[in-house]
């Protein structure tokens, strides 16, 4: 994957996704340029990073749809990364119309930009996998399955899916476009640095960074979890495989863990808190019923067509997935004269380390 010395435009890159693969991406030797409305959280992992110093940096809200022609008019980006979004599934019960602007409209200013620019790119679209209709079979969710969903979190993210497609099929499917567009979509990822809200493993380490036990809500529910690197090499070779092979062009994938990685939040919880030094889990955490809003008890991806398309395949063991988190976290909690930047792009020459060892294609 040569990304060296490519215009990289990321927007959303202030965010915990945002900020890994802004750092992945000066890494691979691009010239980075990120788009986002604020810094979504305190502590911030972009600002620990120290990241607006390394970027062209811009504070835009994606719905401001003349921002947008002008900064990526300008800037003419050989590739964007879009992600971008109101991210928070309890901030969709509290705020409906922010989530489905931001989600579904943003995602629309994007591709009007590029509908009208028409400049040599190749974008990304991220989605997640809670844009499928989730009616919790124990099979993984193949990309020609429906999207949409109970919730507004899930309609704003099928609703996303919904604009790529048709500005895919209005405007980009045909010869004189010079855009190439693929979505992606993964979900229940985690990793050092994310500090959102009402999001499980950010609970738990501001909780245990001050000696507290921390409040789960749905211990039984599984998730397919995967250090947030896994998606991310599918973002990145997605979109450098694109560029070479229009074949893909219009496509989407999925990108997410072997099911071995299935496990229960009281598992990971477990599991977890054994890299912060807990000798008995139940220090650690406590079960409440205090159950907020509605969560899916069991979400899965078949990734099968990204194994097909693009060799890919998840990089990590869940051991692997578990040191990477917790180290993360206990490094920045810990070690402050410790520069959390150099200890992120290790994180990342590590992660590209096990997938040479293992033989994966982008990796080579």
């Amino acid at each position: 994957m040569n990304y060296k010395n490519k215009k990289v435009l990321i927007t959303g890159h202030t965010g915990f996704k945002g900020t890994w693969l802004t750092t992945w991406m000066l890494n691979l030797g691009a010239d980075v340029y990120g788009i986002s409305k604020d810094i979504p959280t305190n502590p911030s992992m972009f600002e620990e990073l120290k990241l607006e110093e390394k970027i062209t940096h811009h504070i835009e809200d994606i719905r401001n749809l003349d921002r947008m022609k002008s900064i990526i008019g300008d800037v003419k980006p050989d590739f964007i990364f879009h992600l971008a979004a109101q991210p928070i599934v309890s901030t969709s019960y509290s705020d409906p119309i922010e989530t489905l602007s931001s989600n579904i409209m943003g995602t629309a200013n994007i591709l009007e930009v590029l509908r009208l620019e028409n400049f040599p790119c190749t974008a990304i679209f991220i989605t997640s996998d809670k844009c499928y209709d989730n009616v919790e079979w124990v099979w993984g969710y193949k990309e020609t399955d429906a999207v949409g969903g109970k919730d507004i979190y899930s309609g704003s993210k099928g609703g996303a899916e919904l604009v790529f497609k048709s500005y895919f099929n209005s405007f980009f499917n045909n010869e004189e476009s010079n855009v190439r567009l693929a979505s992606a979509r993964a979900g229940n990822v985690i990793g050092g640095g994310d500090w959102a809200l009402d999001r499980i493993v950010p609970d738990c380490m501001r909780a245990w960074s001050e000696n507290k036990t921390v409040e789960i809500r749905c211990p039984d529910a599984t998730r397919p979890w995967q250090h947030v690197l896994e998606p991310l090499s599918g973002y990145i070779d997605l979109a450098y495989e694109l560029s070479q092979n229009k074949a893909l062009h219009g496509e989407s994938f999925n990108f997410g863990p072997n099911a071995e990685y299935n496990h229960t939040v009281k598992d990971l919880l477990e599991d977890l808190s054994k890299t912060w030094k807990y000798d008995d889990a139940s220090d650690a955490y406590e079960v409440t019923g205090n159950i907020k809003f509605h969560e899916a008890g069991l979400l899965k991806l078949n990734c099968d067509k990204a194994l097909f398309h693009l060799k890919w395949v998840s990089t990590m063991n869940y051991n692997q997935l578990l040191d990477f988190t917790g180290s993360w976290y206990y490094e920045y909690y810990n070690n402050k004269s410790h520069d959390m930047f150099d200890f992120t792009v290790k994180q990342i020459n590590d992660y590209t380390k096990f997938a040479i060892k293992k033989g994966i294609k982008w990796a080579k």
